[in-house]
Formats: structure tokens, C-alpha cells, sequence
């Protein structure tokens, strides 16, 4: 009970005070609805990594499905799961808004992963692959609507008009990382050991029961969460900005600012010089899409203007930011191509070399997954306290490095990932030759699992850097109404690297498949493995060289009266 003191109004005039006891409500945002949205996206994502990172031994174990069968099958799904959240994004902006596509997806997510542990115990073994499938495929449904609205939402929950609850924004996303790290990680540590010793239905079924929980708990904060309401699609407003500067393309272009349209509603200070809003700084970038906000004799005499045929300054610089960010995200597909190498080939690898630690505990190869993750939680904090402060006395730059430059390192590192694990797998097959294991491919090779620990923890250095750093450049640079597609455009660039890992897996197979028998193969000596990834080392240190010449003519979004946060693409002093 909450106690306050309320002024009544007697007869004369004077005022009196009166005690009024009311009820406590529960206040809405703030931490007391994020630590609800944070414990789902632990849930979730201890659930989705409990399933991806072991796939490829059920695949292989259990559906006897070759090694290059298995791996393409995996990329499919990671990409298609990553893909889908742009349509997840849509869908929240435009129509549902976060928290019902949240309560929608979850939903979804929680019976894709019961029929899930259904097809791994009670289906008939005919039918089990095919209802296998079905599931993962629903299961990839839910991510999609799940991922780019549960940050975005959580986020919602701290007013930045507020300075105490902008304070706390800032400490939420630590926590919401830190979360996503350890609900991955615990889940490649325990679940992939049950999956193992267990069994798959006692695995499966703990992230059946994990998901139920998490969404009860997220339906018990319902009254604490802040919500927003959908907006019109993000692609209605690209779409009109190039209309209109295709009806325009043959107007002369204004000098000097006269007869721009500044203001994006069109009924007042259509004309003239910005006005006191937030508004982006034009740019001489992409100049064909500027027709679309000068004002001619039929524009002036429409009242109220026409959006297909008239836009404002704000509107055709967010387009300009979402055609930057396009380069940008093509060239970091063959980063997240060698990415998927922690969750397929490095695992077979694993698989075939010593993993005894004592007399009596087998480590199961896919757990090294949690290398990566335990290595982010390591360096993450020595990036902040140590990296940045040394890098920012060097450059001047608040932030040591810019968000390009931070992507850039992580590409680089990328490509000594791939020479690394180029390098084990050789003295891998060497060893297996000495011993004349080439030709037993389930014998295990006398080398120990340890070997493989440096490309694990080089991967997870790789993602401090470029994946943090495409969340924050895609958080940064797109338009603030269009965020949430941001979001899914970030994860995206995983989905669309996975396919291209099977492009690649396919085109070295038929490449090489007179000459030095088929790459991949089911017998992971003869396999050639070293040779693929020398393949992908070359692949990222010419993607390193691409990027490069795209970062350096990239411009960072500007705003009017406000100093640029950035310089111009990789130079600090520009």
C-alpha cells in the first residue's frame, strides 16, 4: 500500500491535507518489464542453439545423411531462419506491432519445437525425417517473427526523455548481450551433452520445456510493458521517394536550397530554408533521388502535397542512409560463410580427434562451440577497458575505432580463422596418414581435440568485432522509423552467408570432383577439408580488399547543427 498526502478544500477556503491510501500498480517500463523480455530472449536463444549447434550430428548419426548433405542442409536453415526476420520486421511495423508478433512468434516457436521432440520419439522412423524437417522449417517461422522484435522491444521499455531511464538504456544492452552469450553458451555446454549421453528426446524435450516457462513469463509482465504502435511499412516511404524522383526526372535541380521541401508533412514551410526539426543534412551522394523533393508549379498549388510525387529532404536522406547500408551488408556475406564453419565442419573435425578429458569424460565435439562464446565474454570487456581507451589516445576518436574500422578488423581476422583451421586440418590428415587411419574414417586420429581451440576463439574475437559492429552501424545509420528492419538486416547477412557457404560447397564439389575425387566427402580424411578452407581464406582476403574500397567512400549520416559523429568512411581525420 502506498500512502499519500492529498490537499482537500474546506468550507472557508483554507486548505486542510487528508491522508489517501491507495493500491501500488505496477509501474510500466524500465527494468521492471525488460528483465521479462531479457529472460525470454535467454530462453530463446538457449533453445535455438541447443538445436543448431548438435544438427549436423543428428543429420549425420542419426538421419545417415552425408557430410555435405548435412552441412547444406544446416546452411539452409540458419539462412532461412536469419532471412525471415525481415518479413518478421514488416510485419511489426506495419501491421501487428512488436508485442503481438512477439506473443505470435513465441507461440509458434514453442509448438515447432514440441513437434520437434514429437519426430524424434514417437513418429515412425519412415516418417521421421520428413516431420523433422516440418518442424525445423516452423521453428525458423517463429525465429523470424521473434528476432528483430524482442530487442527492439526491450528497448522500448526505457523512456529517453527520462535522463534516469536513458541512463539505464545504456546498461540494458550490456546485460542483453551478456544474456544472449550465456543462454547460447549454457545451452552448447548442457543440452549438447544430454543430446549426446542421453538421448535426443530428453535433449529436445528440455528446450520444449524451456520455451513453455519463458512464455508464461513473458505473458505474466503483460501489464508492465510499454507498447508501441505499428507505423506504415518502411518500404511504402522508399518506394515513394523513387516515384517521385522518377516523375521529376527531367526537372532542372534547385541551387541553394530554394524550392526544397523540408517539411514531411507538406501543409506548412513547405518552402524555404529547414525549420527547428530534427533534419538530416543533404549529402551529395546518389543526387538522382533528389528530384524527388523539388518543388514545382504543380506541387506548390497541392494542398495537401501528394507523397508520390513530393517528398521531403528528411525523407530522401533516410533512403540515401538504406542505399549505403547495402554495400556494407553484401560484403560481409563471406564473413558470416566462414562463421559457419563453428557449427558444421569444425565439429566433424572434432569429432575425429582425441576428446578424453580423465579416464571417464568424453567431450562431446560440438560443446567447443561454447569456446566462442566464452571467448566474446573475455574480450569483450578487455575491448571496453583496455582496447578503446589505447586506441582513442591514438586516433582522437570517442570511440578508439570507427564502426567501419571495427567491422574492418573483424573481416581480417576472418581470413587468419580460415588459415588456421587450414593449417590444423593438414596436420590433422598428416597424422591420420602416419598411422595409417586414412582409410577408417571412424577411428579416432591420435591428435588432441585441442588443437582445433584456436580458430574457435579466433572466430569469437572476429565477433566482437564485426557482428557488434554491424549492430551498431545498422542501429546507427538507418532511419529511426525503420530500426527494426535494421535489426533484421543485421541478422540477415548470417542467413544469406550460409547459402553462400553452400554455393561455394557445391561449386568446389563439382569443380573438383574429376580431379581430386569430391571435396567433402563422407570419409573426412580423404575429404580434402584443408583444401576448402583454403579456399575461404582466399574468398575473405579478396571480400577484406572489396570491403575496403567500399568503407572508404562510405559517408556517415549527418544531422543539421549537430557536429558529424564519424568521418567520412575509414579516415578518422576527413
Amino acid at each position: 500500500m502506498d500512502v499519500i498526502v492529498a490537499p482537500i478544500t474546506t468550507q472557508n477556503g483554507q486548505e486542510q491535507s487528508k491522508v489517501v491510501s491507495t493500491l501500488r500498480k505496477p509501474s510500466k517500463g524500465g527494468w521492471n518489464s525488460a528483465i521479462f523480455i531479457i529472460f525470454v530472449e535467454v530462453t530463446l536463444r538457449f533453445a535455438y542453439y541447443g538445436l543448431a549447434a548438435n544438427l549436423i550430428t543428428y543429420l549425420t548419426n542419426d538421419l545417415h545423411q552425408s557430410t555435405s548433405t548435412a552441412i547444406k542442409n544446416v546452411n539452409t536453415w540458419v539462412g532461412v531462419s536469419a532471412i525471415f526476420p525481415i518479413f518478421g520486421a514488416i510485419l511489426a511495423d506495419s501491421l501487428l506491432g512488436r508485442f503481438k508478433t512477439i506473443i505470435l512468434a513465441s507461440a509458434i516457436y514453442f509448438l515447432g519445437m514440441i513437434l520437434l521432440t514429437l519426430s524424434v520419439s514417437v513418429i515412425p522412423t519412415h516418417y521421421r525425417e520428413a516431420v523433422f524437417f516440418t518442424a525445423l522449417y516452423i521453428l525458423a517461422f517463429g525465429e523470424g517473427g521473434h528476432k528483430p522484435c524482442v530487442q527492439t522491444f526491450a528497448a522500448d521499455q526505457f523512456d529517453e526523455e527520462k535522463p534516469e531511464e536513458k541512463a539505464a538504456k545504456s546498461s540494458f544492452f550490456n546485460w542483453w548481450y551478456l544474456g544472449i552469450v550465456a543462454g547460447a553458451s549454457s545451452a552448447v555446454l548442457l543440452v549438447i551433452y544430454i543430446q549426446d549421453n542421453v538421448g535426443w528426446t530428453a535433449g529436445f524435450g528440455m528446450l520444449t520445456g524451456a520455451l513453455g516457462v519463458a512464455l508464461f513469463i513473458f505473458l505474466a509482465g503483460i501489464k508492465r510493458y510499454r507498447k508501441q504502435a505499428p507505423v506504415k511499412s518502411p518500404f511504402t516511404m522508399v518506394a515513394q521517394v523513387f516515384v517521385a524522383a522518377m516523375r521529376k526526372r527531367r526537372v532542372i535541380e534547385t541551387r541553394q536550397g530554394l524550392g526544397i521541401c523540408y517539411d514531411a508533412g507538406g501543409t506548412d514551410d513547405v518552402e524555404g530554408q529547414p525549420g527547428n526539426s530534427r533534419t538530416l543534412a543533404a549529402t551529395n551522394q546518389y543526387r538522382f533521388l533528389d528530384k524527388a523533393m523539388i518543388i514545382d508549379n504543380l506541387d506548390a498549388s497541392s494542398k495537401p502535397r501528394n507523397p508520390w510525387r513530393l517528398c521531403s529532404l528528411n525523407q530522401v536522406e533516410e533512403v540515401k542512409l538504406v542505399l549505403r547500408l547495402l554495400p556494407i551488408w553484401l560484403s560481409c556475406f563471406m564473413f558470416t560463410a566462414v562463421l559457419a564453419q563453428t557449427h558444421t565442419l569444425f565439429i566433424k573435425q572434432g569429432s575425429t580427434m582425441i576428446r578424453s578429458i580423465g579416464p571417464n569424460f568424453q567431450v562431446p565435439p560440438a560443446s567447443f562451440q561454447s569456446l566462442v562464446g566464452l571467448t566474446i565474454l573475455f574480450t569483450i570487456p578487455i575491448y571496453d577497458r583496455i582496447l578503446v581507451p589505447a586506441a582513442r589516445k591514438l586516433t582522437g576518436h570517442r570511440s578508439g575505432v570507427t564502426m567501419l574500422q571495427r567491422i574492418g578488423i573483424g573481416l581480417l581476422l576472418s581470413v587468419i580463422e580460415m588459415v588456421v583451421a587450414a593449417l590444423v586440418e593438414a596436420k590433422r590428415v598428416s597424422i591420420a596418414r602416419e598411422h595409417g587411419l586414412i582409410d577408417t574414417p571412424k577411428a579416432t586420429v591420435p591428435m588432441s581435440v585441442w588443437w582445433i581451440l584456436p580458430q574457435y576463439m579466433i572466430s569469437g574475437i572476429s565477433d566482437v568485432f564485426t557482428v557488434v559492429g554491424l549492430q551498431e552501424l545498422f542501429y546507427d545509420q538507418m532511419p529511426e522509423s525503420m530500426r527494426s528492419l535494421g535489426a533484421a538486416a543485421h541478422v540477415s547477412v548470417i542467413g544469406v552467408g550460409s547459402f553462400v557457404n553452400t554455393a561455394i560447397i557445391t561449386a568446389v564439389q563439382a569443380i573438383t570432383a574429376r580431379s581430386c575425387g569430391i571435396l567433402l566427402g563422407d570419409n573426412l580424411n580423404r575429404a580434402h577439408v584443408d583444401y576448402f578452407y583454403w579456399v575461404l581464406a582466399v574468398l575473405s582476403a579478396l571480400n577484406f580488399c572489396v570491403y575496403l574500397w567500399i568503407a572508404s567512400g562510405f559517408v556517415y549520416k549527418k544531422v543539421e547543427g549537430e557536429e558529424p559523429q564519424q568521418g567520412k568512411g575509414l579516415d578518422l581525420d576527413m
